[in-house]
């Protein structure tokens, strides 16, 4: 293999692992900072059943946001 193109393969590989590192960074800020928003987790169409000594949760509104929010955002930024 060539000096040439083993440098090229550390160059992408280390830009690889700055975006990777960059990503964990984000969803880490945005799972500290999720738990402020006080409507997240709480919206109607939630579901939470409890029993006695048992209780069941589903998120299944705020998924929907969740989602519905990150598709416009990759929409947004995906554009070329």
């Amino acid at each position: 293999m060539a000096r040439g193109t083993r440098d090229s393969i550390m160059i992408e590989v280390g830009k690889l692992l700055i975006v990777i590192g960059l990503l964990i960074t984000a969803v880490g800020v945005v799972v500290t900072l999720a738990g402020r928003v006080p409507w997240l987790g709480r919206l109607p169409g939630d579901i939470y059943i409890q029993r006695g000594n048992w209780s069941f949760y589903f998120p299944l509104a705020t998924s929907i946001v969740v989602s519905i929010v990150l598709t416009l955002l990759f929409w947004l930024f995906g554009r070329r």
